[in-house]
């Protein structure tokens, strides 16, 4: 080969590789501003909502994931809504997006987490991985799926001098923007229900729920001006269902209210199956209230001709249940 062959070889494979390094560097400095300019972003978010008495905190924030991923790493996150009496802490919070799909985040969080509110109810949830995903949009996020495995939760109610325990094998969370309201749903699989001092009160039971709270959807990203609170919200339950096995199924479904005090009121439609099989499994976990299970009982069954199978319509009032309107038959203390 001629020796300007040769030269304008090494020529051609020198600006090739002179180009890769220079695309790198690029590339390197082009991740590193993004990394920096998203924490700015990030912390400025997070602060933005001071004016609604809101207090968000990523402790440690630190962008990762280079060269082909990057993500948000919190070394613990919270919570402060000052105007609703609200507060909420997570454990250590990673996150993560395709460099080239920066809108499709997924993360993960460790246990534990706790839920405080003004109104005496303190939630503490324990789990052994929280995973999640989300779908993001130029202003805000649009859906978000999140999986629990093997979780815990302790619900204490000062108000209501009451405290519950629930553990699900997988619980499944799913929320949607719909327009201006916010479309949920969830799942719980294998729940156990334990009170304090108290024996497991039912035997294992898959709950799903589904519904629709009116102008809520900002709650998915945090720009609803009333941070996470349900109070003052207005809903369809579109399905709200238990199932113990063996056909012994109920599902609950209607529009609903919360009012400021967190009490509840709707109409809602009780549709049971198996009514004797759930009075039994129900005498047994409350037998206080034993008596009143067992009219309600005979009440459902003689609407369907002395049938294992019914549906009755509920009214809630303040946080006080009727059926058919004007029947008594308990009360739901207030979120």
């Amino acid at each position: 080969m001629a020796a300007s062959s040769r030269t304008s070889v090494s020529r051609k494979i020198w600006l090739l590789a002179t180009a890769i390094v220079l695309a790198i560097a690029l590339y390197t400095g082009g991740w590193f501003y993004a990394a920096h300019a998203l924490k700015e972003k990030t912390l400025a978010l997070l602060g933005s909502q001071e004016a609604n008495g809101i207090t968000a905190q990523c402790t440690d924030a630190t962008y990762r994931g280079y060269p082909f991923r990057i993500g948000l790493f919190c070394s613990s996150a919270s919570l402060d809504d000052r105007n609703n009496g609200i507060s909420a802490t997570i454990g250590a919070l990673r996150s993560a997006a395709q460099v080239y799909d920066p809108g499709h985040i997924v993360w993960e969080a460790d246990a534990p987490a706790q839920l405080r509110t003004s109104h005496g109810l303190t939630v503490s949830s324990d789990w052994e991985s929280l995973q999640s995903s989300l779908i993001a949009k130029h202003d805000g996020v649009e859906r978000s799926s999140t999986v629990i495995r093997q979780g815990t939760t302790s619900i204490v109610s000062t108000a209501a001098g009451q405290s519950l325990n629930i553990g699900a094998d997988r619980t499944e969370m799913h929320l949607r923007q719909n327009g201006a309201d916010l479309d949920a749903a969830l799942l719980l699989e294998n729940a156990r229900v334990t009170a304090q001092d108290v024996p497991e009160l039912l035997p294992p039971v898959t709950a799903t729920v589904d519904v629709t709270l009116v102008g809520r959807g900002g709650i998915i990203d945090g720009t609803d001006p009333n941070g996470i609170t349900l109070y003052g919200t207005q809903g369809e339950m579109h399905s709200l269902s238990a199932d113990l096995g063996e056909g012994r199924t109920i599902t609950v479904s209607g529009p609903f209210s919360i009012d400021e005090e967190g009490y509840l009121s709707g109409k809602l439609k009780l549709k049971v199956d198996q009514i004797e099989a759930w009075r039994n499994s129900l005498a047994q976990a409350f037998p206080e209230v034993a008596p009143v299970l067992q009219t309600v009982a005979g009440m459902l069954s003689a609407l369907n001709g002395g049938g294992q199978s019914a549906s009755i319509d509920l009214t809630v009032n303040h946080g006080k249940v009727f059926a058919g309107g004007f029947i008594p038959v308990g009360e739901i203390p207030p979120i």
